[in-house]
């Protein structure tokens, strides 16, 4: 029997089941460099304006499933396997070779991320496929759906990301230095690939060359890596490194306008601008520890001749649980369920419109039950409840700090929890 993958060895950018020098890792290597890239992204769009966020936003995804910023969410990233981009007849191989969620938790600050294998087995239409194929054959929607049924989760948003784009990327932030360990000389006529690094030097790596850096696996001798991707994770998580390093540094502001060119080239999302901005702002406190990366793991398996990865849910409950619990969810840690909550929304000022918009956050939050009104002018903000488990979960996902005991008037009696948005009331959230 074949050996299970080893969990403890296992991160985000190991890639199994590969031959050669496969160039599908160089999708993963991208997620950490996006996250840390995000920072200038955000600092650019205050200088170049929202017209920047919006060249990246699709109008071919699905709509997201929108949740506040104080809520967790998961982001599924694909790299898309379509060959070299320049070739008009590559352009047609729909395959995401790279499939990775990404799970922020604004309560921790921290962000979890999961890559899954390719070869994972799934069923279509009666059919043994690799999840892969999972969007040549139904799109967005499928992709997402077999994703979220492998990892028990609901995924609120999608990136994409095109092959050219890690090329891009590292040539709009100037390259990175890297000094190199072992011989590196491995030649491909049928891919137009060329690698050639001597142990010793140190070379700074544009965006061809850091391709090639991961791609290799082997020289033309045989002689390469003991461990074949358990080794070759080694020099990609040196490069991530220099990545993020480079990418946090002040003086990166001056490349600004470059990165956003090859992101909104090379990206597409239907994150809005505004979700974009949002969770920008919120990654810029992450700390570098509070990043964790691993992959599903399963057993090796070849069925009428073709290899797959036979996910077992039971050995990967560590992965599994760790998502859920830190996924949203219409539950509050603490409290009532939010879709049992009867909620009235209360304009107490002058500015139109004021409940329908936190109503409509709320909504977005889970809770399910929202009506609005209008009320006497105040100058406070407070929440009326009877009710502690309810007052608790509203209180974890509303910015008022005011409560009081909800009296018996006539028109509050159909509702758990009254919302009174005063002159004071400032962001939903916040």
């Amino acid at each position: 029997m074949r050996r299970k993958t080893n969990k403890k060895r296992d991160t985000v950018f190991s890639k199994i089941f590969k031959k050669g020098n496969d160039s599908t890792t160089v999708f993963e290597k991208l997620v950490l460099g996006i996250i840390s890239l995000i920072i200038t992204f955000v600092i650019v769009s205050m200088v170049s304006g929202v017209y920047a966020l919006m060249k990246v936003e699709s109008k071919s995804m699905p709509s997201g499933a929108s949740v506040s910023f104080n809520q967790p969410v998961n982001i599924l990233l694909l790299g898309m396997d379509i060959g070299d981009p320049k070739q008009v007849n590559n352009q047609s191989i729909k395959r995401t070779d790279t499939i990775i969620v990404a799970n922020y938790n604004p309560q921790t600050k921290s962000i979890r991320i999961v890559s899954v294998p390719r070869d994972t087995l799934i069923s279509i239409n009666d059919r043994n496929v690799k999840i892969n194929s999972a969007y040549a054959i139904g799109g967005y929607p499928k992709i997402k759906s077999e994703v979220e049924n492998l990892l028990n989760i609901n995924i609120n948003y999608i990136v994409k990301v095109d092959y050219n784009a890690f090329r891009e990327i590292i040539d709009a932030i100037g390259g990175i230095e890297m000094k190199i360990d072992r011989n590196m000389i491995y030649d491909d006529e049928g891919q137009n690939l060329h690698i050639n690094f001597k142990a010793g030097e140190t070379v700074t790596l544009d965006g061809k060359k850091a391709e090639e850096f991961f791609r290799w696996r082997k020289n033309n001798d045989g002689s390469g890596l003991a461990n074949g991707d358990l080794d070759r994770i080694e020099n990609q998580q040196k490069f991530i490194s220099k990545v993020i390093e480079k990418c946090t540094s002040p003086f990166m502001i001056f490349r600004s306008p470059k990165i956003m060119t090859a992101l909104g080239d090379n990206v597409e999302t239907n994150l809005s601008p505004t979700d974009i901005l949002g969770y920008g702002f919120k990654f810029i406190g992450i700390k570098k520890e509070n990043v964790t990366m691993t992959t599903v793991s399963g057993t090796p398996k070849t069925i009428n001749g073709e290899s797959f990865l036979i996910v077992d849910k039971n050995e990967n409950k560590d992965i599994l649980s760790s998502l859920t619990s830190s996924s949203a969810s219409n539950k509050s840690t603490e409290g009532a369920a939010k879709d049992d909550i009867r909620i009235k929304v209360l304009n107490a000022t002058k500015i139109n419109g004021l409940a329908a918009k936190v109503a409509k956050e709320l909504n977005d939050a889970g809770y399910t039950k929202v009506d609005t009104g209008n009320t006497e002018l105040s100058d406070k903000s407070e929440i009326l409840s009877n009710d502690a488990d309810k007052l608790k979960t509203i209180k974890q996902d509303l910015n008022i700090k005011e409560n009081d005991e909800k009296d018996n008037k006539k028109e509050y009696k159909d509702y758990d929890v009254i919302i009174i948005l005063g002159k004071d009331f400032e962001t939903f959230g916040k």
